[in-house]
């Protein structure tokens, strides 16, 4: 994959996002492939060949996927998963995880100068799920998020904020190489880790941990993830942690959903992590 191949994944899935935000308000009335067709202002034919070039499977086959019905099924399969691959001796740093991330927290010192004396390249890049902002430092990656339609400035100005006394350039060069590393298909991605630099409190970092452990294709609970870190009664804590996760995609925060099988809680929107959900049932990516 490079940046044309991505920039055209980009451009479909602002129409793909559009069908499950309608698929989203009108679940109950079970909408017709035509109708779900019309809302994207594409006729069905257009809409089954745009899904195709897409994901790889047809807009039917797609939605099955996002049906609560089905998040519910695969919680109950996935129940005992974190446990068993703490018990196999793969949950830490995610040998089980499809990217084969390892990261470093921050110490409190560092923490505490909010990144003084760091140098973070930034750039903006398209990918299958929308354009992303991907920064990262020579310990690692520090941010990667997804930029809605306009927003690419309150995006910067967000990373700015979040490390304020830090030195932020662009550079698309490098951090471009890196987004095609992290999207690239199965067969040509590489198997050399992502390293991430990550900046939160104990708690936070454990709970980005747990979620390295989630293989693709799989969907825990917030209660789940509570227990595996040692807080069960936590498990709204542990949501606020998740929602704060500041690098998506690679620490897999879309895989966690509540319990009752919904997936409406996302950093980057809930028809995204439906989407990445979908593509990840699917096989694909």
């Amino acid at each position: 994959m490079n940046d044309r191949d991505f920039s055209q994944q980009a451009e479909d899935y602002r129409r793909i996002e559009q069908a499950i935000r309608f698929v989203e308000a009108n679940f109950r009335s079970q909408p017709t492939l035509d109708e779900i067709a019309k809302s994207a202002h594409l006729s069905k034919f257009h809409f089954h060949r745009l899904f195709k070039r897409w994901v790889g499977i047809s807009p039917v086959q797609f939605m099955q996927y996002l049906t609560l019905e089905y998040s519910k099924r695969r919680l109950a399969e996935c129940a005992s998963l974190l446990d068993t691959s703490l018990d196999a001796g793969l949950s830490g740093p995610s040998r089980l995880h499809d990217l084969f991330v390892t990261f470093d927290a921050m110490t409190p010192g560092e923490f505490k100068v909010l990144g003084a004396g760091l140098k973070i390249g930034y750039g903006f890049h398209p990918t299958p799920f929308g354009e992303c902002l991907l920064a990262t430092t020579r310990r690692g990656i520090c941010h990667l998020g997804f930029v809605d339609d306009g927003k690419r400035q309150a995006t910067l100005d967000q990373l700015e904020q979040e490390w304020p006394e830090a030195l932020v350039v662009e550079d698309n060069t490098n951090t471009g190489s890196i987004v095609n590393r992290i999207f690239a298909s199965e067969k040509t991605k590489a198997t050399v880790p992502f390293h991430l630099l990550l900046k939160g409190t104990n708690f936070q970092v454990n709970v980005w941990r747990a979620l390295l452990a989630i293989p693709r294709g799989s969907v825990v609970s917030y209660q789940d993830i509570a227990a595996h870190i040692g807080h069960p009664k936590s498990f709204r804590a542990v949501a606020g942690a998740i929602a704060l996760n500041p690098v998506s995609y690679l620490i897999p925060c879309h895989r966690v959903i509540a319990k009752s099988g919904e997936t409406h809680r996302y950093r980057w929107g809930s028809a995204r992590k439906k989407a990445i959900l979908g593509w990840e049932a699917a096989g694909i990516g």
